[in-house]
C-alpha cells in the first residue's frame, strides 16, 4: 500500500466525535451531511483542499454579527459540517462561518514545525478572509465571535488571546484584515499546550505533544502516546509553546470568553477525560481574572454562572447594544 493511500485510510478511520468535545477514544463514525444548506459552500480561503469554509447568511438589512466556528478533532481529524450553535445564531440574526483547515499531521509530513502552525494559522487566515468579504456578505466585521469544541476550542482561544496578526503594509488585502475577536465561547477547551502546566493541573494528562511533532504522522492513533517524551523535552519546544498556547497569550486587552465543560473540577487530581477536563477552564479563569479579562466557566454546579451555554453567551455579547 502506498503511503498516501495508507494516510487516507487512517484518516477515514479516525473521523469521530472529535468534531465536538468527545474523548479521543470515542468510536469512529461517519461525518453526517450538513443539516442546512450553506449560503456559500466550500469557499476557498487558500490553495490547499482543506482551506475552505461554509457561509450561512442571516437575513438582515443591517450588517450582522458573525459566529466563526472551528471544528474539533485534535487537529488531526474532523470537518466543518453542522457547526454547533448554527440554528440559534441564525435565528438571532447572527451569520455563521464554519471552516476546515489543514491538519497537524499534514504539516508534519510537509516538514512544517511546529505542526500546530498549520491549523492555527489557517484559522487566523480564514478569519481575515471572512472580514475581507464583509461588504459582500453583509457582516459587521467588528462583531465576530469564535466557537468550537476541543481542538476547535483551543484554536478559538488562540485567536481570542493573540495580538492582532494583521499586516497593514501587506500587498495582500486579506492579510491587512484584523484577527481580533469580539468574544469567544467554547466547549471542552484545552487552554494550555504546556506539558508542565498540564501535568500539574491534571496528573494523567496525555494531550498536546502532537502539536509540536511528538507523533507519528502516518499513525493518527499515536497522537496521545508520547506525552512523557513531550514533558521531558519541553525546553526544546518552549518557544513554540509560548507562541501557540492560549494560556501564555492572555493579556489585559483581550475579549470576554466563555468555557463550557461537563465534569467537576478537581485540580491536581487524575481525571476520567483529562483532554477535556474543566481543570483547564478553572486555571485559565484564575489567570484571566488576575489580568482583568472576563472569563466565565460553566460546569454542573458552577457558581456565578450567567449563561447556560455557548449560544446564550454568543448572542448576548454579539447582539448587545
Amino acid at each position: 500500500m502506498t503511503r498516501p493511500l495508507q494516510i487516507l485510510l487512517t484518516l477515514i478511520c479516525a473521523q469521530s466525535a472529535f468534531a465536538q468535545t468527545a474523548s479521543p477514544e470515542a468510536p469512529a463514525k461517519r461525518i453526517p451531511k450538513s443539516l442546512r444548506t450553506p449560503t456559500a459552500a466550500n469557499v476557498a480561503y487558500g490553495t490547499h483542499e482543506r482551506q475552505v469554509l461554509d457561509f450561512y447568511k442571516a437575513e438582515s438589512v443591517k450588517p450582522t454579527p458573525l459566529l466563526f466556528f472551528i471544528h474539533g478533532g485534535g487537529w488531526v481529524a474532523g470537518d466543518k459540517a453542522n457547526p454547533a450553535e448554527l440554528s440559534a445564531c441564525l435565528a438571532a440574526g447572527i451569520s455563521v462561518v464554519s471552516i476546515n483547515y489543514r491538519y497537524s499531521w499534514q504539516a508534519q509530513l510537509a516538514g512544517v514545525m511546529p505542526p500546530v502552525k498549520w491549523p492555527l494559522e489557517d484559522a487566523a487566515r480564514a478569519l481575515q478572509f471572512v472580514r475581507s468579504k464583509a461588504a459582500e456578505w453583509n457582516i459587521d466585521k467588528k462583531r465576530i465571535g469564535a466557537s468550537g469544541g476541543s481542538a476547535g476550542a483551543c484554536s478559538s482561544l488562540y485567536l481570542a488571546f493573540h495580538d492582532d496578526m494583521a499586516d497593514p503594509d501587506s500587498a495582500d488585502p486579506v492579510a491587512r484584515e484584523s484577527t481580533r475577536l469580539w468574544c469567544a465561547a467554547v466547549s471542552g477547551a484545552q487552554t494550555s499546550l504546556d506539558p508542565a502546566q498540564l501535568k500539574e493541573w491534571t496528573p494523567n494528562s496525555r494531550y498536546g505533544g502532537h502539536a509540536f511533532g511528538f507523533m507519528d504522522p502516518n499513525d493518527l492513533k499515536s497522537r496521545d502516546t508520547r506525552f512523557a517524551e513531550f514533558l521531558e523535552r519541553r525546553e526544546s519546544v518552549l518557544k513554540w509553546i509560548q507562541s501557540y498556547s492560549p494560556y501564555a497569550l492572555v493579556s489585559s486587552d483581550d475579549p470576554p470568553v466563555y468555557l463550557h465543560y461537563k465534569d467537576q473540577p478537581a485540580v491536581g487530581q487524575p481525571q476520567k477525560d483529562p483532554t477535556h477536563t474543566v481543570n483547564y477552564g478553572i486555571k485559565l479563569q484564575e489567570h484571566c481574572r488576575s489580568l482583568g479579562v472576563e472569563c466565565e466557566v460553566f460546569y454542573p454546579g458552577a457558581p456565578d454562572v450567567k449563561h447556560q451555554g455557548n449560544a446564550e453567551f454568543l448572542i448576548d455579547k454579539l447582539k448587545a447594544p
